[in-house]
């Protein structure tokens, strides 16, 4: 059927529609019409023919029809990906019962079969875990949250001027809390309008800062083959409580040759501590529609860590 959508506008719901359209007639020009389809979007000052009309109706059509089989085939491969992941999960730990037995059939005193173990059992985990071995202070789950008022707003690809915006946005737009969160997968980041744009985070705790962590997803997994949306270059400020001030904790740039998890190291020299990290991002890597960030990081230690620390030495 064909919908009534924003004004001035109609929504093919379904091929059927092309069956029962009927132009308008010349005495019925109508305003300027916006075909919203899918993320794709046509303007017409007015209609020439019905059979113009209906094959680029159609040619909408089998474009919807390509995207949702590349989104079927997404869905498809995240399923076979966390499939291989539980096979790893079994396989290592049939590794090690295998070793553990080989061990206690070996001529290995008792002590030596344990540390034995114990250093293999190590080396599995440092193989399979996240390789950034530090506290992440901005995950949801530990009571980050984003300040929404000095944040860059959600992009919207439905009321953008350009109107072609990649497979991921046919569902709804992700919102900015989205990149507190460990699931990074295509498509399932926050995106602001533009290549210019922030995002204020507030840790759960002031934290003296040591580092941040940025990471979008590599070109192999990317549907389109280029990651042109990831951030470039940024800035990291830290922001204090009382008076707002911004104090820059530095300058860097996201590279999209590098690995997928970048970690840049702070200047703090005075170890302030911050309960809001902002993260100015000035340019990314060639999209001029918007831009994507899947996950930020923030570490550090509490400030109650510290100075348990300082009595300790004390």
């Amino acid at each position: 059927m064909v919908l009534v959508g924003p004004p001035h506008c109609v929504v093919l719901a379904g091929p059927s529609s092309l069956q029962r359209f009927t132009p308008f007639t010349r005495s019925e020009q109508p305003k300027p019409v916006s075909i919203y389809f899918g993320c794709q979007c046509l303007r017409y000052d007015g209609l020439s023919s019905k059979e113009e009309y209906e094959t680029e109706l159609k040619s909408l059509w089998q474009s919807q029809v390509l995207l949702e089989e590349q989104f079927s085939e997404i869905e498809f491969i995240k399923k076979e990906a966390e499939h291989l992941r539980m096979e790893i999960k079994n396989l290592n730990e049939g590794i090690l019962q295998s070793v553990k037995q080989i061990l206690e059939d070996s001529d290995i005193p008792g002590d030596y079969k344990s540390q034995v173990l114990t250093l293999i059992n190590l080396a599995f985990k440092k193989i399979y875990e996240d390789h950034v071995q530090m506290a992440d202070w901005a995950q949801k789950t530990i009571g980050a949250t984003i300040d929404k008022d000095r944040t860059s707003k959600t992009y919207d690809p439905e009321n953008a001027a350009s109107c072609w915006f990649g497979w991921f946005f046919l569902s709804s737009a992700r919102p900015p809390d989205t990149i507190l969160q460990p699931d990074v997968y295509p498509g399932n980041c926050w995106a602001f309008e533009g290549s210019e744009g922030q995002v204020v985070v507030k840790l759960p705790e002031k934290i003296h800062t040591t580092a941040v962590t940025i990471q979008h997803i590599s070109k192999v997994v990317s549907p389109s083959g280029e990651i042109t949306s990831a951030l470039k270059d940024f800035m990291v400020y830290g922001i204090n409580d009382d008076n707002k001030k911004e104090i820059l904790l530095g300058t860097f740039m996201y590279d999209t040759e590098k690995e997928a998890i970048q970690t840049f190291p702070l200047k703090n020299e005075g170890l302030e501590p911050y309960l809001f990290i902002k993260f100015h991002v000035k340019s990314n890597w060639g999209n001029p529609n918007f831009t994507c960030i899947y996950r930020v990081r923030v570490h550090g230690k509490m400030v109650k860590q510290l100075s348990s620390v300082e009595e300790g030495k004390g």
